[in-house]
């Protein structure tokens, strides 16, 4: 029989092959309705083009999630001579999970306190910090958040919440090229004329509309799949690998209380950071939790006092 844990990891690869097959079903019938403008063949031809970018796409994003998370943040990699402490508290907890390798260890050069875990697996995983999140906590609270966020790399949630980060950011790249495409056409000179172009121009515009109708609706449908009790577990998991909840819960009371802005932080990556980098307020609100990917702030440094 099934451990719980072996459990949960199936459930993570079932849930993330399913978002992966909903992905390349969607992008493929979006190639098949921007062909359709230009007949059957167009919309067979744009259909089995949007299908081969989307298996690569599923492909990258299964194999390398970690490096695309990481190139999206602008976080670096860091050594034990720079940040001696983070490591070794990095190092420590992994033996105390009993993780088989250690994660790469990066910094985020931000001033909000935040931090995020990645990759497909532990043996490749990161883990980041922001420097505002060093310079605001205190060992035990930063040891607190580590945990949190090797309890993500332990029960296995980073696949799918990186491989989630990374489609999404295919989608909008996707919307990116498809609106720079129509202001490099018709934009600089005066746009192009000619017998065709009213009909190219009718294209063009079409395929705006359902890019930005349908650009948010994936992307939040992938965020949203990723389900937000999974914080709950890794606050669960984290204590009671610390057995230590004032440390994790004091780090959330003080990210709660700083409401610093992630301009860097793409919506595609917002799901995987600690707290929800985009959050509007640092008070405690129900509302914020009706649309956000993670639950909300103050009800998880509740549940771990109560731990």
């Amino acid at each position: 029989m099934y451990s719980i844990f072996q459990y949960q990891i199936a459930a993570n690869r079932r849930k993330t092959i399913g978002l992966i097959i909903v992905f390349v079903l969607l992008i493929t019938l979006l190639g098949a309705a921007i062909g359709l403008f230009l007949g059957t063949q167009g919309a067979i031809i744009l259909a089995v083009i949007a299908f081969l970018i989307a298996i690569f796409s599923s492909w990258h994003a299964w194999y390398h999630s970690d490096s695309t998370v990481l190139r999206m943040t602008h976080a670096r990699e860091v050594t034990k001579a720079e940040f001696p402490y983070l490591v070794n508290t990095v190092e420590g907890l992994c033996l105390a999970a009993g993780l088989p390798t250690v994660p790469r260890i990066c910094i985020m050069e931000d001033d909000s306190p935040n931090a995020f875990a990645t990759g497909r697996d532990p043996e490749h995983s990161a883990v980041c910090v922001t420097t505002g999140l060093l310079a605001r906590l205190n060992r035990q609270q930063l040891e607190g958040v580590l945990a949190h966020e090797l309890s993500h790399v332990y029960n296995r949630d980073i696949l799918v919440m990186s491989v989630a980060a990374a489609l999404v950011g295919t989608v909008i790249i996707i919307c990116e090229l498809v609106l720079r495409g129509r202001l490099w056409y018709f934009g600089g000179r005066g746009g192009r004329r000619g017998a065709g172009g009213g009909q190219l121009m009718l294209i063009y515009l079409a395929v705006m509309i359902v890019a930005a109708i349908l650009a948010p609706l994936f992307a939040n449908m992938l965020r949203m799949a990723v389900s937000r009790t999974r914080e709950f577990q890794a606050d669960a998991t984290a204590v009671k690998l610390t057995r230590n909840p004032d440390g994790l819960a004091g780090a959330l009371e003080v990210i709660a209380n700083t409401l610093v802005p992630m301009p860097e932080v793409s919506t595609a990556a917002s799901h995987l950071f600690i707290d929800d980098p985009l959050r509007a307020s640092p008070k405690k609100n129900w509302f914020e939790g009706l649309f956000s990917t993670h639950p909300p702030i103050w009800d998880r440094v509740e549940r771990i006092r109560e731990m």
